[in-house]
């Protein structure tokens, strides 16, 4: 009882329904990268062996899950609070191809077009200013509505993947290109597809993971739920650090 409490205490609830971009299967988009340890759950609950192929995380506002919302378990005699949320995207994969830098002085324009296929196992916070700021009202500051944050460096992308010309610039990393994007069929194209082990989510998250190996934005049966303040999730604190667990001993 003491633990129902104090749980129902922690969690607030906010007065505006998001909403979600509703995106089309292809369009343009920005790419940056983020680092993503070999191993590490990500939000979606993939699994770990995910980690050894090209993922990335993907915009909040198009994953579809508000990261106020998680799961609450009961595991023994501990309650258990996951800040990790799923949404929608998870387990979609994509085919993202370079196009030009968002800043570059003067403007890059590679020679050789670069693409490489991604699951969405992560989600990209929403924030004011931030590459992943894009709503259904507002684009990013480089027009886009969509942001995929790739995983990168990783053994699962060529170091070389991202063109450049130091010797013009002076540096090797742009951080942000606009791309293209493409849904394509996970199981026939993404590189994990061929490992089981890659595939899937973590049976041990329980309802906290969803991610299917090859989700069909036409079937609503593969696809995950969002958890918003629209359908009535269990919330998680504000102030609790992002992909942190709380346990509450009764």
């Amino acid at each position: 009882m003491f633990c129902l409490l104090f749980l129902s205490l922690l969690c607030t609830f906010s007065s505006v329904l998001s909403q979600w971009i509703d995106y089309p299967d292809d369009g343009l988009a920005t790419l940056t990268h983020y680092t993503l340890p070999s191993g590490y759950i990500a939000s979606c609950g993939c699994t770990s062996a995910s980690t050894n192929y090209p993922t990335a995380a993907l915009s909040q506002m198009a994953y579809g899950s508000s990261t106020s919302y998680g799961t609450f378990q009961s595991v023994n005699i501990a309650v258990r609070l996951s800040y990790d949320t799923s949404g929608p995207a998870c387990g979609r994969c994509f085919n993202l191809t370079l196009l030009n830098p968002v800043i570059a002085t003067p403007p890059f324009h590679p020679s050789v077009t670069k693409s490489i296929v991604v699951k969405v196992t992560d989600l990209c916070p929403l924030s004011e200013t931030g590459w992943c700021s894009g709503t259904t009202s507002k684009p990013n500051s480089a027009g886009a509505y969509l942001n995929f944050d790739l995983a990168y460096p990783s053994q699962a992308v060529p170091n070389d993947f991202f063109p450049s010309d130091e010797a013009l610039y002076g540096y090797t990393d742009f951080g942000v290109w606009n791309i293209t994007y493409q849904s394509v069929p996970c199981l026939d194209d993404w590189a994990g597809s061929r490992n089981l082990a890659a595939l899937g989510s973590v049976q041990d998250l329980g309802l906290g993971a969803c991610c299917p190996a090859d989700p069909s934005p036409g079937n609503a049966s593969s696809i995950c739920p969002s958890f918003s303040e629209q359908n009535g999730i269990p919330c998680v604190p504000d102030f609790f650090p992002q992909r942190i667990n709380l346990i509450l001993r009764l």
